[in-house]
């Protein structure tokens, strides 16, 4: 009986062998080749003690392996192959803003761009155009919000509200006139791909705050709609924009900012 035993351990091991190798075969057969997709990204590090120039570095990813988004592919770089690479992102659904740049010469979400794996050539990724660059892909958007800040983007009003009135109210109609406007999350998308903002940027308010300052002339519960229109009353501030209308191609989330400016300049001549 164990002579028996032997013979059949004996003879079951080639079987479990020839399974081995057909698995690792039917494994290896499965798994799809590598699809590697380049990605030049602008690099610049002010505190690098070579002082080195700012320039593109170039990083292959196998986008078999990658998220579908550009944003998936710059934390697949960021974890695999270079720490230093720095950018910002939040929330990855469209929602915050944060990762705002210029991809393959177009301003946008690195979230919501997805990977172009048809191209053959490299893409390439560089921080919001003509904007001060802290490190790498981060644009310094100090300037963006302080001019957000000047148009005041909140509810104001002359008289307060009444005794026991909890809420300030206003009809459906009046609601949806703000439809296409309170969406914006001021990613700078629209105001850094507008020419009259690259060279009059410290002037100049740019589609976004323009667009959000129509927002708070437009709400029905706003009582100093007069005085915001005389702070926009410049030559600089508003008569700026030439209807070049790059502001609304770019857009991500499909807003529509010069319609917004035209709709002020016509306000305007109705007050004037």
């Amino acid at each position: 009986m164990l002579a028996a035993f032997r013979l059949a351990s004996v003879a079951r091991a080639p079987l479990a062998k020839l399974c081995t190798t057909s698995s690792r075969a039917l494994s290896t057969a499965s798994s799809p080749s590598p699809n590697i997709k380049y990605f030049k990204i602008y690099r610049w590090d002010p505190e690098d003690p070579n002082n080195e120039k700012p320039h593109l570095a170039t990083y292959p990813v196998d986008t078999n392996d990658c998220g579908p988004m550009v944003l998936d592919a710059l934390i697949k770089i960021k974890n695999e192959q270079d720490p230093s690479l720095t950018f910002r992102r939040s929330c990855r659904e469209g929602i915050c803003g944060s990762c705002a740049m210029n991809i393959g010469g177009v301003n946008t979400l690195a979230c919501l761009c997805y990977i172009d794996k048809g191209a053959s050539e490299a893409t390439k990724i560089y921080p919001l155009p003509h904007m001060y660059v802290v490190k790498d892909l981060v644009p310094d958007m100090s300037n963006f919000y302080e001019q957000y800040r000047s148009i005041e983007p909140w509810l104001k009003s002359k008289t307060g509200k009444g005794e026991g009135q909890a809420e300030w109210l206003q009809t459906k109609d009046d609601r949806k006139k703000l439809d296409g406007m309170y969406e914006c999350i001021l990613c700078a998308c629209c105001s850094t791909s507008c020419p009259s903002y690259w060279w009059n940027a410290d002037q100049y308010l740019g589609p976004a705050v323009l667009m959000q300052a129509y927002r708070w002339i437009e709400d029905s519960r706003d009582q100093f709609t007069k005085e915001r229109l005389e702070q926009l009353d410049d030559s600089f501030k508003l008569y700026r924009c030439h209807t070049i209308m790059n502001c609304s191609k770019v857009c991500p989330k499909h807003l529509n900012p010069g319609k917004a400016i035209a709709s002020i300049k016509k306000r305007m001549a109705e007050v004037h």
